[in-house]
């Protein structure tokens, strides 16, 4: 799910999943493009890439179809792996780097001929499912700057994969503005590396971590200065043949409620009402939409707490007092209390049993 919302809130300073299994059991699938210069960044660093994913139950023929489906948590476990396995910390971000708008598939045309950057951003949040089911984006007009927020929908630990997702982004935001494109900052929750040249090479602006949210900030007028190679007779065509396409992955309503809430609980605005606007569906018809799924907006939420909170508590760098805030709760006590109910134990407890580990 990809959701679009504005608010006259400025950019936020310093501050500071989805799982990829569902109750129905089903895997989420992504397209093996994501996996693009795996192989070459594996090599160049010196590892041997057919174990890795063969370990990995991923298949090395797979990888030369950058449109076959393959499980979301087969790739963040790979990356993963490959970041340790080659002590390098920005494997993912090495894999943004070379990125090109083709890698985007059958998207590319239609992205490239937009108007503006704010309508390619808008189009591949329309069709997501073509690009990556795993992927949530939100743009927060902010006054004279927009937050591109970004999250990666797994449940399992993604620093490599959410570095990943904000470098392919990043790259398709500077290919289409060229010189033009000079954001702001880039935002990530998790610790610096000790090494920040690859990321300094990559982003060339402002960087920032331990923050409670992952993204991009850029300046409206970026967003909305014209494309001059943009035809819109050629977009016509791409996208009516795009709009004849089928959902490879056709996702449920939990799964769109769900990558809203990603995206909306660390920002306080993660309300039932709030969730519904943000999907473009009126309160009634997503409870409507939820009881068919038998799934309740309440218990959506709680399972996302639960995926953040293990997130949270686990970063040193957050107070227990920060994490309550971030999981939408007005007191510390309360979020120990809710904590404590859902893990068995107290926060502290958790953080410092996860330390000692």
């Amino acid at each position: 799910m990809i959701l679009l919302r504005r608010t006259g809130r400025p950019p936020p300073r310093r501050r500071t999943s989805q799982p990829s299994q569902g109750k129905n059991g089903l895997e989420t699938l992504i397209r093996a493009a994501a996996l693009t210069n795996f192989l070459e960044v594996a090599r160049d660093l010196g590892l041997d890439p057919l174990p890795m994913l063969r370990q990995a139950r991923l298949r090395r023929a797979w990888l030369d179809d950058p449109d076959r489906r393959v499980p979301l948590r087969a790739c963040v476990a790979l990356l993963e792996a490959a970041a340790q396995a080659s002590d390098c910390i920005t494997f993912g971000l090495r894999m943004a780097e070379s990125r090109q708008l083709s890698d985007f598939g059958v998207m590319s045309l239609l992205i490239s001929q937009q108007p503006t950057l704010r309508a390619a951003l808008a189009t591949t949040i329309r069709y997501r499912h073509l690009v990556n089911d795993s992927v949530a984006l939100l743009l927060e007009d902010a006054g004279s700057a927009v937050v591109i927020r970004q999250e990666v929908l797994s449940d399992a630990p993604s620093r490599q994969a959410t570095e990943l997702a904000i470098g392919v982004v990043f790259r398709m935001c500077a290919l289409l503005l060229g010189p033009r494109w000079q954001p702001i900052g880039v935002s990530f929750t998790h610790a610096a590396p000790a090494d920040l040249r690859v990321h300094r090479r990559l982003f060339g602006c402002p960087l920032e971590f331990n923050a409670d949210w992952n993204g991009i900030v850029c300046r409206a007028a970026d967003l909305d200065a014209p494309n001059p190679g943009a035809d819109p007779v050629m977009a016509r065509y791409a996208q009516q043949f795009i709009d004849t396409l089928p959902r490879a992955n056709p996702q449920s309503i939990s799964h769109e409620v769900r990558a809203a809430i990603y995206l909306m609980l660390p920002m306080g605005r993660a309300t039932c009402e709030a969730v519904a606007e943000g999907l473009g569906l009126s309160l009634r018809t997503m409870q409507r939409q939820l009881d068919d799924a038998g799934e309740t907006f309440t218990g959506i939420l709680n399972d996302v707490r639960r995926e953040l909170a293990r997130r949270y508590v686990e970063n040193p760098r957050y107070s227990l007092l920060r994490v309550s805030q971030l999981l939408g709760y007005g007191s510390a006590s309360a979020f120990t209390r809710w904590f404590s109910a859902q893990f068995g134990t107290a926060p502290a407890n958790w953080r410092r049993d996860r330390a000692g580990q």
